[in-house]
């Protein structure tokens, strides 16, 4: 799965992460600063902050880009030169490629979080009569938000054909090496699904999920410090009271009670897909020696075996009840959570309406990144399914011993296809 696309690949995202890491730590200890030499400063600190999609062109900004681009350069000469890959290109430059945008995407958000603070505070003024403007100008206002909105649409828009592309060159490669080996490979049971089957769904799920996973880190990072500044209007906590962070501290408290209480309800749910797997393994495989021996798949048989595909289905739609309950409840109270924080708050008069919305929108940002776990663990549990057959699938290459979970499956099952 990762021999075939990535250059040694526990080497590998080893060293991207430990570079990666280099890179952030050299950025902010001194690296932003940099820029100066060369045009390119830093805001300064009493400056105002700049409302629009300007900011995406500002000089900070461009030499983030500019900083951005030698960091992926010096990663990427290296590993053409360390260790040469037919698909390094694809798997470092456009991977590169797609952090940035999804990175942009963010940074748009951040922009348009900045936008709600003025514009709303202007909206509350003309509604309760304070404030004077006229058309032209709250027109001009909303074009703030559209171009924002364009633009990081446009930019979603590239993105995800990119990502398309991504990850079909992932499954081309996938492919070829399978097919390289398939004289070795023939003689294993479900040989042609596991490569065809398999390796596309491994690469459709990884696209969903891995897009989703990396949106999810980004926005944490840079809604964090937007979170920690707004909170500066929060007076106090319901029942907690005043207390140092806390936003920052309500909202990690919650989602950790979320994921916690969905990762308990849905903890029988791997292994019962898992035994799902099995009954229709043992289903399929009597239909295809159907095909080509008479005596195979008669109606007693198979209905037999389609009554334990029946069975075990039955058992995971009910004990998906408690946890699309315990899930669900929880996604609908999220939807008020931080209107509850923010009640001591308004009641004292300390939030305009612009940091209302300032607040509500990072705030739910965060949240929904800490969330990651709880909106996708159904993703994920398909995604470990297909991993472990695709692991021990290729465990026949690399001369590994299967692990344990597939060991004591096969002498239980023989070669029948677990998937």
């Amino acid at each position: 799965m990762f021999v075939s696309f990535f250059p040694q690949p526990k080497l590998f995202f080893s060293s991207a992460a430990i570079w990666s890491l280099a890179a952030i730590l050299f950025w902010f200890f001194g690296g932003e600063q940099l820029g100066g030499l060369v045009g390119l400063p830093p805001a300064a600190a009493d400056a105002a902050p700049i409302i629009g999609i300007a900011v995406l062109a500002s000089k900070p900004f461009i030499w983030f880009y500019i900083y951005f681009a030698l960091c992926v350069a010096i990663f990427y000469a290296f590993w053409s030169w360390y260790s040469p890959h037919p698909w390094q290109r694809w798997s470092i430059l456009m991977t590169a490629v797609i952090l940035f945008f999804i990175y942009f995407n963010v940074q748009v958000s951040v922009a348009v979080n900045a936008w709600y603070g003025p514009f709303f505070d202007y909206v509350q003024g003309l509604m309760s009569g304070t404030g004077k403007s006229t058309n032209a100008e709250f027109y001009i206002g909303l074009a703030d938000f559209s171009w924002l909105a364009l633009v990081g649409m446009n930019v979603q828009v590239v993105n995800a054909f990119i990502v398309s592309h991504w990850i079909f060159r992932w499954r081309t490669a996938m492919n070829n090496y399978f097919i390289e080996n398939w004289s070795r490979l023939r003689h294993i049971e479900g040989a042609s699904q596991r490569i065809q089957e398999d390796t596309m769904r491994f690469s459709q799920i990884m696209e969903d999920l891995g897009s989703s996973f990396v949106q999810s880190i980004m926005t944490l990072i840079a809604f964090l410090p937007v979170m920690i500044q707004l909170q500066a209007h929060i007076s106090e906590l319901p029942i907690l009271g005043a207390i140092p962070q806390p936003l920052v501290v309500a909202a990690l408290a919650w989602c950790l009670f979320g994921t916690i209480s969905v990762m308990i309800a849905g903890m029988k749910l791997p292994g019962l897909q898992f035994r799902n797997q099995r009954v229709e393994a043992a289903y399929r495989k009597e239909l295809v020696y159907g095909e080509d021996h008479a005596d195979r798949a008669q109606p007693a048989t198979t209905t037999e075996l389609f009554a334990n595909v029946r069975h075990n289905y039955f058992r995971l739609y009910f004990h998906y009840i408690y946890f699309n309950v315990v899930r669900y409840t929880y996604l609908q109270a999220d939807n008020i959570f931080s209107l509850l924080i923010l009640g001591p708050s308004l009641v004292a008069h300390k939030i305009t309406f612009g940091a209302l919305n300032q607040i509500s929108n990072a705030f739910g940002k965060v949240t929904g990144s800490l969330q990651f776990l709880l909106t996708s663990w159904s993703t994920i549990v398909e995604l470990q399914s297909v991993h472990k057959r695709l692991r021990a699938f290729e465990a026949t290459l690399l001369g590994e011993p299967l692990p344990d979970i597939d060991q004591r499956y096969l002498a239980r099952h023989g070669a029948e296809d677990p998937a």
